[in-house]
């Protein structure tokens, strides 16, 4: 399975360049997932590549942090400040990396597109999966 992830362009530059290795989450997901679709948020605001899911670590936000540091192209303040107050922390290892060759404008999808807050599960056509209903004829009675 899949999902999108929104994330900063600043942070989907340094997982291309592999600076960052790991993507930190408060929250993460309750389908097995092996893929992540990038969707680099404003100003950018196009879906740009993905990556493989090696492993998702989660504990406390310390002991995240103290595995994780020397691959987190984040500060430790950023991170702290992000983990404020929060008992759980996830850390997506980041497996192999494909930077799309022309990146996917979603305003050229042929149906509405909101990007989400965190994330959400898609298909192969990166249309969110509870968007994907097959609706069926009203029954008469």
């Amino acid at each position: 399975m899949k999902v999108l992830l929104s994330i900063k362009p600043e942070f989907v530059k340094k997982i291309f360049s592999e600076e960052k290795k790991y993507e930190y989450r408060k929250t993460i997901f309750k389908k097995k997932v092996d893929t992540v679709i990038i969707y680099s948020t404003m100003p950018e605001g196009k879906i740009v590549g993905e990556f493989s899911i090696e492993t998702i670590l989660h504990d406390n936000p310390e002991s995240i942090w103290e595995k994780t540091n020397v691959f987190s192209g984040i500060t430790h303040s950023f991170f702290k400040e992000y983990f404020e107050s929060k008992e759980n922390a996830y850390a997506i290892k980041i497996g192999d990396i494909e930077r799309y060759n022309k990146p996917i404008d979603p305003k050229n999808f042929d149906f509405p597109f909101t990007a989400p807050q965190s994330f959400f599960y898609v298909d192969d056509d990166y249309r969110p999966i509870a968007q994907k209903v097959d609706f069926l004829e009203p029954t008469l009675f």
